[in-house]
């Protein structure tokens, strides 16, 4: 990918960075970008030296959403091809999910609509103090569809409805008191807390993130003894890793 490119990906001790590169335009997802965004998540699961994944955005936004100009020329396509156009970026979302790596967005300015639902896909958000979440589609006749999976889930139901007939944006603060927010930072130092929680998962058991990452994900709609069968069994997977003995056996030699 040039510089030039909608998304960019590096690759730098064991963080795979993917930054949305699309600052004039508030880094809005065209059907380009995530198309690029799935490459980049692909390859981030495939890279062997991705031990965690940051996703941000270049300039003064995370991502203002959907593409406008896009959207609007969508009305004249048919009801299957929106549906397969908007399935992509559901598909980005769950494909997130579904890494093994931890995946960390940090979050500056508005992270509006499809945007704050890429935020939020992420395991980790990290929101800069002045930062705006949000999902106004409503306000232009629009429906926030996807997004409500994700949102329903992390806030709950009075919450979640709330946000989406109203359209209201959040404070990084209120953000992270609903539930779509990690950890809200000081904007000066929204990139070197990042650096650090990064940091510290690339010094972790890879294989012990994977599992602990998968199995929470896992527990979505379990019972109780479902999720402690579910539990049971990655705990006998993880006890098998090489990390798992090679990291006792150090604490026990201490």
């Amino acid at each position: 990918m040039t510089a030039e490119s909608p998304v960019l990906t590096t690759l730098e001790n064991g963080v795979f960075g993917v930054t949305l590169n699309r600052p004039a335009k508030r880094n809005a997802l065209s059907s380009e970008m995530i198309e690029l965004l799935h490459q980049a998540i692909q390859q981030a699961d495939l890279e062997t030296g991705a031990r965690v994944v940051v996703i941000r955005g270049a300039g003064k936004d995370f991502c203002a959403g959907a593409d406008l100009d896009e959207l609007l020329a969508s009305a004249d396509k048919s009801e299957d091809e929106n549906a397969a156009s908007a399935l992509r970026l559901g598909t980005l979302f769950e494909k997130l999910r579904a890494l093994p790596q931890p995946v960390i967005a940090l979050v500056q300015g508005r992270a509006l609509a499809g945007g704050a639902g890429l935020a939020t896909a992420c395991d980790l958000v990290m929101a800069s103090k002045s930062a705006r979440l949000g999902y106004p589609e409503i306000q232009r006749g629009f429906v926030p569809a996807m997004v409500t999976t994700l949102l329903r889930r992390l806030t709950g139901e009075k919450i979640a409805l709330d946000l989406i007939i109203t359209g209201r944006l959040l404070s990084a603060d209120d953000a992270q008191t609903a539930g779509l927010v990690s950890r809200v930072v000081p904007d000066a130092d929204l990139e070197r807390e990042g650096a650090e929680i990064a940091s510290g998962l690339v010094a972790s058991s890879a294989s012990a993130l994977a599992l602990t990452k998968r199995l929470f994900y896992e527990l979505d709609g379990k019972s109780l003894a479902e999720g402690i069968e579910l539990g049971a069994r990655v705990n006998a997977l993880a006890r098998g890793t090489p990390d798992f003995r090679d990291a006792l056996a150090r604490f026990l030699r201490r």
